[in-house]
Order: C-alpha cells, then structure tokens, then sequence
C-alpha cells in the first residue's frame, strides 16, 4: 500500500496548493481548505494563518485514515521576503518535485534569486523534515517543520 499511498500523496499534493487550488469549505473554525479526490481515496489540507501558519494533511482510503503529516510555516525576515513571494517560491519549487513522481527525499531551487531547499528524514510511513528559503547571502528567511506518517487503528 505504501508505494499506492504515495502515488496518492504526490497527486493531491500537484492539485491542491501548488497550483492554487480552490478553497474547500473549512472543516473548522477559521481554517483553510483543500481536497482532492480520486476513487477511494480522500485528502484535505486543513490551516490556519498566511504568513506564519500551521496546518495538517490527512489521507483517507474508504472514510478511513491512513495518513497525516503536521506542519508549521513562518516568515522569519518581513522585512526581506513577503508571504506571496514565499508562496511563489514554495509553489514553483514543490510543482517541479512533484513533477518528479515523488514528495520525499529532498529537493532544493532556484527560484526568483531566492534558495529553496528541502530536506526529510524517513519515508511514507514515518517522516520528517525541513523546508526553507534562504536570499542570496544564504540567510534564511522563511523556514517550515514537518512530521507525519501512517495512522493505525487499534
């Protein structure tokens, strides 16, 4: 299932934020909501905030949940980059990732003079990691942690 679950991920992943997917009503109070459907399978990214935000990913297969990852994003330098500059950064960087079939094992751009790089640690099952943007000098100024994996019932 992992390989197929993965397949799942990098699709919702390619149809959702990175190409400015639309809004789904929010599942809670004050959230922001994307979907993706295909067959059997569901996956919502539910968040709060812009330019610092917090959020999670769940994948269900048949109303069950078999996957979710948990992230938390922040401008680190308002004066150095906006929220949509790094919105753009990210999104171009994560759609040619994405493009690669894959969502894990790191990738890094160049995208407007500014630096992306991601990085994890694990895989499907048990993951975690790292997302930046850095200007020109190497200076960080918008960073992302993340962590998730599979969901088991008892």
């Amino acid at each position: 299932m992992d390989l197929v679950l993965e397949g799942f991920i990098v699709a919702a992943k390619s149809r959702t934020y990175v190409v400015g997917g639309s809004q789904a009503e929010a599942s809670r109070l004050g959230s922001h909501d994307l979907t993706f459907a295909d067959g059997d399978w569901l996956y919502r990214d539910s968040y709060f905030g812009g330019s610092d935000f917090l959020g999670q990913e769940v994948v269900w297969l048949k109303n069950e949940p078999v996957w979710a990852m948990n992230y938390y994003g922040w401008i680190g330098m308002d004066d150095a980059i906006t929220a949509a500059e790094a919105g753009r950064v990210i999104m171009s960087a994560l759609a040619a990732l994405y493009r690669e079939g894959r969502f894990l094992g790191g990738h890094s751009a160049l995208v407007d003079g500014w630096e992306y790089q991601y990085s994890n640690t694990g895989d499907v099952a048990h993951l975690e990691g790292r997302e930046r943007i850095a200007n020109a000098g190497g200076v960080e100024v918008y960073a992302l942690l993340y962590h998730g994996g599979l969901v088991r019932p008892d």
